[in-house]
């Protein structure tokens, strides 16, 4: 007010006296006109009032169509979603690509350790069975055009309120959940309440919060009918049913308010394929004197059944697609003796993949961008979370050896099973769920 009164006030000052009483009256006037007007404005304008951001409930029930009150406490106002494109682009920050980057190197190492963490399967618990190089925890993914704050535990939490999160896919999937239960865990420990015979899918509860976070060992998403056992030895050919999704994920989908779902590796095993209740084909079975259709065809055939359920279903959860995990088996692979032995990340352009990592990734995206792509009201709420390229620069992220507990303990010449495909905990994985908060809770 100082420099509007100030502006107006010095012409004033070369009127003659006579007129000075009439024109004070008149600019004090006006002046208690406008302040008035002001405080009028200043009351009624959306633009300076203050009030509480929105939950993350009371945005996904007004999408739905059912707003309701917000369920936490003022302390515990969670900060809306962040307003990002399909491919998870700041629509906000065009500079900003998560999934495009470098790794860079981060003295301050994980959020959690194997001890603080009581979560971790034994075959991910890198540190405990017997791995000495710890460089590989000392990593961090760095988008071009942005940073990523590093996971916080509390703030994931108050935005989880009340909520419940379903991963839903194959192992790798559940590394990627069990990742997230031991950032989450830093801030309180949960308790399971429940598990299958095989711990393959298992549900947490985390009591101050009301949150349930599930894993569901589902690896084609479909009907499958498997003969495989731990070891990956199987009797049979598996029985693939490509337009039959699992009911061990499809009944419970309509209470979840979040779903990460991703496979892949299993649909390059041998398997039958089916559709309609009749074989039409399979991948790698020819004793069975049936029509070579490939990974591929399976591929795409479930992956479209799926995003067209997820589309069409009057359940609107927010859902992402987690892309396609590149192994780094060198020398061999699985079962052939190859190993990962690396300990520092590629530097971008050493490693570019193998042709099947393309044929995948690909199939991924086109899948998903025929489905989701025009961005319809009925997809809005479908994501991609594409990690392919940040995991493709880590060789050093994988147990290798450390799958099993001290395996060079009795012979440092020992010849032992490498893992070259699931993550060590805590891992490079813990990336992924530092970009999944990123696209959640807004910063």
């Amino acid at each position: 007010m100082v420099t509007e009164m100030s502006s107006y006030w010095e012409p004033w000052q070369s009127l003659n006296k006579k007129s000075n009483h009439i024109l004070v009256k008149l600019f004090i006037s006006v002046l208690f006109v406008g302040l008035l007007f002001r405080l009028f404005f200043a009351r009624s304008s959306p633009y300076l009032e203050f009030s509480e951001p929105p939950t993350v409930a009371t945005i996904f029930d007004s999408h739905k169509g059912n707003p309701q009150a917000e369920k936490s406490n003022a302390s515990d106002a969670v900060i809306p979603q962040i307003p990002l494109d399909i491919n998870g682009r700041d629509s906000g920050k065009e500079t900003c690509d998560l999934f495009s980057g470098k790794w860079i190197q981060d003295p301050r190492g994980p959020s959690y350790t194997n001890t603080s963490c009581p979560f971790i399967e034994g075959q991910q618990n890198c540190m405990k069975n017997g791995r000495l190089d710890t460089e590989y925890q000392y990593w961090r993914w760095k988008p071009h055009g942005c940073d990523i704050q590093p996971f916080d535990a509390k703030r994931f939490l108050r935005a989880m309120r009340d909520k419940s999160w379903a991963f839903i896919g194959d192992s790798i999937l559940r590394n990627h959940g069990q990742s997230l239960v031991c950032l989450i865990s830093q801030e309180e420990l949960p308790i399971e309440v429940y598990h299958d015979e095989d711990f393959k899918s298992r549900t947490w509860h985390f009591p101050s919060y009301n949150f349930n976070l599930s894993v569901i060992w589902s690896p084609f998403l479909v009907k499958a009918d498997i003969f495989e056992d731990d070891d990956g030895v199987s009797k049979s050919e598996i029985q693939l049913h490509l337009n039959v999704l699992n009911s061990k994920w499809t009944k419970d989908y309509h209470t979840y308010d979040y779903v990460m779902i991703s496979v892949g590796q299993w649909f390059l095993k041998t398997a039958v394929y089916w559709e309609n209740n009749k074989i039409v084909g399979c991948h790698y079975c020819p004793r069975l004197n049936l029509t070579e259709r490939g990974f591929d065809y399976a591929y795409h055939n479930v992956l479209h059944s799926v995003f067209r359920f997820i589309t069409k279903s009057s359940h609107k959860p927010l859902v992402f697609y987690r892309t396609w995990t590149p192994d780094h088996f060198e020398y061999g692979e699985w079962s052939t003796g190859g190993i990962c032995n690396r300990t520092q990340p590629y530097k971008e352009g050493d490693y570019n993949g193998k042709d099947v990592d393309h044929i995948m990734y690909e199939i991924e995206l086109e899948e998903f961008h025929k489905a989701i792509g025009n961005v319809t009201e009925n997809a809005k709420h479908v994501k991609l979370l594409d990690t392919y390229h940040l995991s493709l620069l880590r060789p050093d992220g994988h147990p290798g050896p450390y799958r099993s507990f001290h395996p060079f303990e009795k012979d440092k010449n020992a010849k032992v099973q490498n893992d070259c495909l699931h993550w060590c905990l805590p891992g490079p994985i813990d990336s992924w769920n530092d970009l999944l908060m990123r696209m959640v809770v807004k910063y």
